[in-house]
């Protein structure tokens, strides 16, 4: 096959390239430049995409003897991702700008460029593997490794997307081999540091790159009797299950800690309360789409739900569900800012926790797996607190 692969410049991608040719697929090395200040050098495991990562991914594809490019995808990246992250949290949401880089850059303007220019399929270093059943349909499964399983965070793809990928890294035991694979082969990346934390907010403070970005407007947080325990400097700064940073004036009768548990950024208003007040047993998403062949037996109502896992990070644990299919959304409620509508027409996913979750927030992506394979996933638009 004529592959595409993707270089991020860490090492995962590296090997996954490494792989590629060594199974005898005509390979070309792509790097994107995703960043507006392509100057930009990483620190540490802070950032990526950076001039220092597209010097290493260059070397590598030197290494291997393949072409290599540098795509510069940056506007898309500006509008598609960085955009609909301020339009989320000026809304009171929590988004997942990975999620939506996968959807929108990696596994659409990528891939929709590669196969215009003939390639095949494109190759990532994510940690998942693709599996096609008895009739030819391409599953996608959870990475060999658990600890470095990244399927949550590919929930996204659809069936033709998946028919496209090409992940030679999911069946790896454990990342520890893949470093020492690419220590063999001699890559300078092999004992580079992941990288975390939101790519274009390298630093770390949110908080701070929103203040920059949404208009702020002090306003008071509250407990859930609606008494006044403080103020803020702007509701969209807050997250669902933030326990630091509330600097509350009075400490609760209890004396236990206080976290959010509410955002009204309409009115301005952050809620606090207890541990007790994060649990939800009920979620309702938006947004839904399947990843391969929907599933055949998921009903309508909670009485033909279907028996499955429900994951709403990409590092947590999965918790058992029954899901179902609820009434179609056609109209959005008008929002306070010029962004775009949060409520999207469509099918929505209903999903009942058999054991409570906690933190969740609106704007998160809940991902259904059926075992190791990824049924689909939505936005979570609501989330019922247990009684």
């Amino acid at each position: 096959m004529k592959i595409l692969a993707a270089m991020s410049g860490g090492v995962d991608s590296a090997v996954a390239a490494a792989r590629a040719v060594d199974a005898g697929h005509e390979v070309v090395g792509v790097h994107l430049a995703l960043s507006r200040m392509p100057g930009t050098m990483r620190t540490g495991s802070r950032g990526c995409c950076t001039i220092e990562d597209s010097r290493d991914a260059h070397r590598v594809a030197g290494m291997l003897g393949i072409p290599f490019y540098v795509w510069d995808f940056s506007e898309r990246f500006k509008e598609d991702i960085v955009d609909d992250f301020i339009a989320e949290y000026s809304q009171g949401r929590t988004p997942n700008p990975c999620m939506r880089c996968n959807e929108r850059i990696k596994f659409a303007a990528l891939l929709d460029r590669a196969l215009a220019l003939g390639f095949d399929a494109v190759a990532t270093g994510h940690y998942a593997e693709i599996v096609y059943d008895q009739d030819g349909h391409p599953e996608l499964h959870r990475g060999v490794d658990m600890n470095k399983d990244q399927s949550y965070v590919l929930g996204v793809l659809t069936e033709d997307q998946l028919r496209h990928c090409y992940f030679p890294i999911g069946a790896s035991a454990s990342k520890a081999d893949v470093r020492a694979e690419a220590a063999d082969r001699g890559f300078p990346v092999a004992n580079k540091p992941d990288s975390y934390d939101i790519c274009f907010i390298p630093d770390g403070d949110t908080k701070a790159w929103l203040a920059d970005k949404i208009p702020m407007r002090p306003g008071l947080i509250k407990d859930q009797e609606g008494n006044a325990l403080g103020e803020h400097d702007g509701a969209m700064t807050f997250t669902i299950g933030q326990r630091k940073g509330l600097a509350l004036e009075r400490p609760a009768a209890d004396g236990k800690p206080r976290y959010v548990v509410d955002i009204d950024a309409r009115n301005n208003t952050v809620t606090v309360g207890g541990r007790e007040a994060l649990s939800v047993d009920r979620l309702e998403g938006i947004r839904a789409t399947w990843c391969g062949q929907p599933a055949q037996n998921m009903g309508d109502s909670e009485d033909t739900a279907l028996d499955c896992e429900v994951q709403i990070r990409a590092h947590a644990e999965p918790v058992s569900a029954r899901v179902w299919l609820g009434d179609v959304v056609t109209q959005a409620p008008e929002s306070e800012y010029n962004v775009p509508t949060p409520r999207p027409a469509g099918q929505t996913l209903h999903v009942a926790v058999k054991e409570p979750l906690s933190g969740v927030a609106p704007g998160q992506t809940m991902v259904i797996y059926e075992g190791t394979r990824v049924l689909g996933q939505a936005t979570i638009d609501r989330a019922n607190r247990v009684a």
